[in-house]
């Protein structure tokens, strides 16, 4: 099955992870109301200007990807996660930090905009 569209990405998953993946296009969504929704590289995808972020459910966890700047200018909040150069691993079975998703996306809103983000 070609999956086209969020909704397509997130029935693929069970009821649990689902409910986990609505709550993150959410609450993105409430941070960047005027982004697009679009799948780059197999994951649901916020546009405006350029990719804002990213997100998808793996195995183990959901994977959040709010580019390199996203996880650097939140290191300290983000310092119980794992994490990569642009990406930050929520363990599924745990709280996901959706006031984080939230200020992250609303940093990333800001720089597609060429506003000078505001740090934390």
């Amino acid at each position: 099955m070609l999956i086209s569209t969020i909704d397509d990405y997130i029935a693929c998953y069970p009821p649990s992870v689902q409910k986990q993946l609505e709550q993150v296009r959410k609450t993105i969504r409430k941070a960047a109301p005027n982004a697009e929704e679009v799948m780059r590289y197999g994951l649901p995808t916020f546009k405006m200007n350029k990719n804002l972020v990213h997100f998808g459910a793996f195995q183990n966890h959901i994977g959040f990807y709010p580019t390199s700047s996203g996880v650097s200018n939140f290191a300290k909040e983000l310092a119980g996660y794992v994490t990569t150069k642009g990406a930050i691993q929520f363990p599924l079975g745990k709280p996901i930090p959706y006031d984080l998703i939230e200020k992250i996306t609303l940093f990333r809103v800001q720089e597609d905009q060429n506003l000078k983000p505001k740090k934390k």
